[in-house]
Order: structure tokens, then C-alpha cells, then sequence
């Protein structure tokens, strides 16, 4: 009998640093047997920016969930994250080698590294290459070519890279708690396995994961991701201008958000109030020791939406930056810890006009009540991610550019996780 693979996925993120601990059965299953999240320290807008801080939280919540999964973490997955990040797309071609013509794994490693002989900058680093679709003998529209008999293989991908430093530093903060790093993973890439369906990414969709400090844009086209990018913005900026102004700590400002996320969006009707109104309705912040007891719900709402509609906004640029404004019609999904935010739907409805759905976490079980929320949605799909690969060497601060292409083996099982 084949024993349960255990995976450990880590979110290093601007506002918490969750992880997360699970076991694979051999039929493929995920069960969550371990979590913690502690407030995050040293990291900024997704970024490493203080070395002993950042190993010190990551040191507490990897504890807490050793503690509770009875399990010691050796390797884990990581979330990468920052505006760094970037992606182009990319064409490879080859010859089949076999002399029947027909086409093996072998021949699709080749092309997908054929693809990654880009001009990056050194200071730049390779994160994923993610094959979007094949050509064989100029017949396009291929998912899985190995098998097929041809003679001209191409392969179209989406190249998703980050800053090397940035990178070796988290790294480095991982490995100083005695943990080897598995795989960076892209946070946008680990948040559309846990929220997003099939149907969605064959249609055209375009994920938007809003975190405290930065903001993850990830647009599928034919079912594969085809446009990437990281805004420096997140919830933490929502809090910020609740605490300017209800002139109030940051502290307060939190708590005050947390209690608008509990609030149906729809109120019942009430003397001078219209059933699914907020009109005239205030909020109880008498245990926050304000300078008011009372705070009317249409001034938290105008502040709140004043915020939202600038992420959406710049959301949109970089929908029409990718080229597929107007070509998404299953629309947007958004996850985050800020997707809880009171009005985030309809204001993202409102200014980017398309279908919008608030996306939770799915695919694992065990102690998932834990992590069922919006807010863990890249955490699970680190863990779904993890799932869907074999076990690899690990990575090393000195690790060279363009390392996927060395792992065929890796890059097929990335093929198939794409596959409808």
C-alpha cells in the first residue's frame, strides 16, 4: 500500500503568514490536517523587508501547525508574491525526434524549453512556464500532443517570472526555520486552482485576489492562464482610510471592518428604512471606545467604495493592457482576504461590467472550516498545487535561471493540470 505524501504550503503575505498542512492519499485526495495563521511581520507589499522579523513569524505559525498536525515540516511549497512579478507570452518550436514521428514527453520538454529562450534581464528569474496550447504540423487547439504522430511541434506559453533577489530572500527567511523550499509558487496561479472552475478558464476569465498589501491579476483564455500582474494595493489600504477618516488607530479601523464583513448586505426593513437599505442605519462601535458610540453605515460605505472602485479601476487598465477587455465572459472572481469587503461585487460589477462572483476555496477536506474563507484561497490551492506535482529536488539560494525547463518531468505534470 502506498503511504499518504504529507504536502506543507506557506503564505508569506503582507497582512498574515498561514500555514498549512495536509496529507495526499494515493488516489489524490487533499486532507487538511494542520493550520495557523499569525499576523505577518517583516514582509511589505508581498516583499521581504525585514529578515529577522519575517523568519521569526514564519517560525510561529509553522510551529502552531506542526503542533496541531503532529507532523514535523521538512520541504514546504511557498507563495510568491509582489509587484515584481510579470509575464510575457512565448513561442517554442522543434522537431519531432522520434523517426516514426510520433511525438513522447521527451519532445515536450524540449519545446517548452525551446519556449523560455526569451531575453529577461539577469536580475530576473523564471517562476512558471505554463503551456497555453500545441501545434503539431500547424493543426492548433492541442492540449496533450504526446502520443500524436507530426513532425513540427510548437507550443505557445505563458512565462511568469519575478525579481531573483526578492525571491532568494524569501527563500532564505524559509530556510532559516529548517525548512527546504519545494517550489515558489505564484499566488495568483495557487488562488485560480482553489476558486476557479474548468468552464470558467476555458471561457475567459480573469481572477483578481486582493490581499492586505498587494493585489494578484491572473486572466485565463482557452482555459489556461494567459496574462499576469501584481498591483502594490490591498485591503490594508481599506483600513487606512477608515482610520483617517474616523480619525481612529489602525487597530480600531480593523475591528470596525471585521464587524461591516459579519453584516448581511441585505437589512431587513425597519420604521424610516426600505427592506435591502442602508439608509439610516449606524453601526454599534460602543466596545472601541471612540468619540462615538454610533456610525452611520452610508459614511463607512463611502469611504470603503471611494477605495474599492480605485483597485477596480486599475484592475481594468490591466485587463485592457492584456488584450482581452471585452473577450471574458465568465467574467471576474474575486478571493483575498479583502473579498469579504462590504460592497466588493457590486462595485466591481459596477466598473469593470462584467459577471462577478466571489470565489471560496475548494478541493481539500479534513479542517477545513479552519480555512473556508476567501482569505485562504491561495493557501489551499498551494496545497491543491503541491497535489498535482511529483516530488522535486529542492530549491537552493544559488539556483540558476530557468530551472523549470530542467524538469521535464515537472513541466508535464503542469500540462496535465490544465487539462479539462
Amino acid at each position: 500500500m502506498p503511504k499518504e505524501r504529507i504536502i506543507a504550503g506557506l503564505d508569506v503575505g503582507s497582512s498574515k503568514i498561514a500555514t498549512i498542512i495536509a496529507t495526499q492519499a494515493p488516489e489524490g485526495k487533499v486532507s487538511v490536517i494542520g493550520v495557523s495563521s499569525v499576523p505577518s511581520k517583516g514582509i511589505k507589499k508581498g516583499v521581504v523587508v525585514d529578515i529577522d522579523e519575517a523568519v521569526e513569524a514564519i517560525a510561529q505559525s509553522l510551529e502552531s501547525a506542526e503542533r496541531m498536525a503532529g507532523y514535523a515540516v521538512s520541504s514546504a511549497y511557498v507563495l510568491v508574491n509582489g509587484t515584481h512579478i510579470s509575464s510575457l507570452n512565448s513561442r517554442g518550436v522543434v522537431a519531432v525526434a522520434h523517426q516514426e514521428g510520433e511525438i513522447s514527453p521527451s519532445d515536450v520538454g524540449r519545446v517548452t524549453e525551446a519556449a523560455q529562450a526569451i531575453s529577461i534581464p539577469s536580475s530576473r528569474e523564471i517562476i512558471h512556464v505554463i503551456p497555453r496550447g500545441f501545434i503539431v504540423d500547424s493543426q492548433d487547439g492541442i492540449r496533450d500532443p504526446v502520443g500524436m504522430s507530426g513532425i513540427r511541434l510548437e507550443v505557445e506559453t505563458n512565462i511568469i517570472s519575478g525579481a531573483t533577489t526578492v525571491m532568494r530572500n524569501l527563500v532564505k527567511c524559509v530556510q532559516q526555520v529548517g525548512v527546504d523550499v519545494e517550489d515558489l509558487v505564484f499566488g495568483g496561479i495557487a488562488a485560480s486552482q482553489a476558486v476557479m472552475t474548468d468552464t470558467e478558464r476555458e471561457l475567459g476569465a480573469v481572477l483578481v485576489d486582493i490581499g492586505g498589501g498587494t493585489t494578484d491579476i491572473l486572466v485565463f483564455e482557452d482555459g489556461s492562464p494567459a496574462y499576469a500582474a501584481v498591483l502594490p494595493i490591498g485591503g490594508q489600504n481599506i483600513t487606512n482610510d477608515l482610520a483617517i477618516g474616523l480619525r481612529t488607530s489602525l487597530e480600531n479601523a480593523e475591528k470596525i471592518k471585521e464587524k461591516l464583513q459579519s453584516m448581511p448586505e441585505d437589512l431587513p426593513a425597519l420604521p424610516g428604512r426600505q427592506a435591502g437599505g442602508r439608509q439610516g442605519t449606524q453601526l454599534d462601535v460602543s466596545d472601541l471606545a471612540l468619540e462615538r458610540e454610533l456610525i452611520p453605515l452610508k459614511e463607512l460605505d463611502e469611504i470603503i467604495e471611494a477605495r474599492l472602485q480605485e483597485i477596480f479601476s486599475l484592475v481594468a487598465l490591466e485587463v485592457k493592457k492584456s488584450g482581452f477587455s471585452g473577450k471574458l465572459p465568465a467574467g471576474i472572481i474575486i478571493c483575498g482576504g479583502a473579498a469579504g469587503t462590504m460592497g466588493v461585487a457590486k462595485v466591481a460589477k459596477k466598473v469593470l461590467k462584467m459577471p462577478v462572483r466571489v470565489g471560496e476555496p475548494r478541493g481539500a477536506s479534513g479542517l477545513i472550516e479552519e480555512v473556508s474563507g476567501s482569505a485562504y484561497a491561495a493557501s489551499i490551492g498551494l496545497l491543491l498545487h503541491g497535489a498535482s506535482l511529483q516530488p522535486e529536488r529542492r530549491i537552493s539560494l544559488g539556483s540558476a535561471r530557468g530551472r523549470v525547463g530542467d524538469l521535464i518531468s515537472r513541466l508535464i505534470n503542469w500540462i496535465k493540470s490544465y487539462l479539462p
